[in-house]
């Protein structure tokens, strides 16, 4: 498989919904399969390492960051020869985070910035051939060892959701259930297998 440019698998969703995982299963395919992968990842704790706010503290300050750092992320990684980019927190995740976290402690952001904000992170959406989105789902039991707020992870699936269908962007839904999981993957490994690259 040759191309001038890396295919690009993006993830979106609330904390601890298998993105990272979900990655890691695609990537362990397709190296399997001999292709080269890059990956993305971490935003969050690096923005906390960098003493932004973070989860419902969230600010347009921590926002703008956050995408700021992922997209020169993509760009690195797919200056790196890699066939295949995993980009685990597309850029309008930080968006529906930002949206979460204003709802959460009922401010209203201005709508200006809420604009400039979605159009920096919409930027990116044509560079993803595959943009894969979880959904939450609060039955699976989460790490106990993070300090989740149950209300603010659902006010972000809720985000994340609302930004895809208002934005019309083409996405598949990935649930909990194995089987989605699976679907997934193979959607994503098969993808790169037929040398879909553009």
């Amino acid at each position: 498989m040759t191309s001038s440019k890396p295919l690009r698998i993006a993830v979106i969703g609330t904390h601890s919904t298998g993105k990272t995982m979900l990655l890691k299963r695609i990537e362990m395919e397709l190296r399997g399969h001999g292709l080269t992968v890059a990956r993305t990842g971490r935003l969050g704790k690096r923005a906390a390492a960098a003493g932004l706010p973070k989860m419902q503290h969230h600010t347009a300050l921590s926002t703008e960051w956050i995408i700021a750092q992922g997209i020169l992320d993509e760009t690195n990684a797919a200056a790196q020869g890699a066939e295949v980019v995993l980009i685990d927190r597309a850029a309008l995740d930080a968006v529906a985070y930002f949206e979460a976290a204003m709802a959460f402690r009922a401010e209203t952001p201005p709508r200006l910035e809420r604009e400039r904000l979605h159009t920096l992170a919409s930027t990116q959406l044509p560079k993803y051939d595959l943009l894969f989105a979880t959904v939450l789902d609060e039955t699976v039991p989460v790490d106990t060892s993070y300090d989740y707020n149950a209300a603010f992870r659902r006010l972000v699936d809720d985000r994340v959701h609302r930004l895809l269908a208002n934005d019309v962007v083409p996405h598949q839904r990935v649930t909990s259930d194995p089987d989605s999981q699976a679907h997934a993957v193979d959607v994503a490994v098969q993808r790169c297998l037929k040398g879909e690259l553009v």
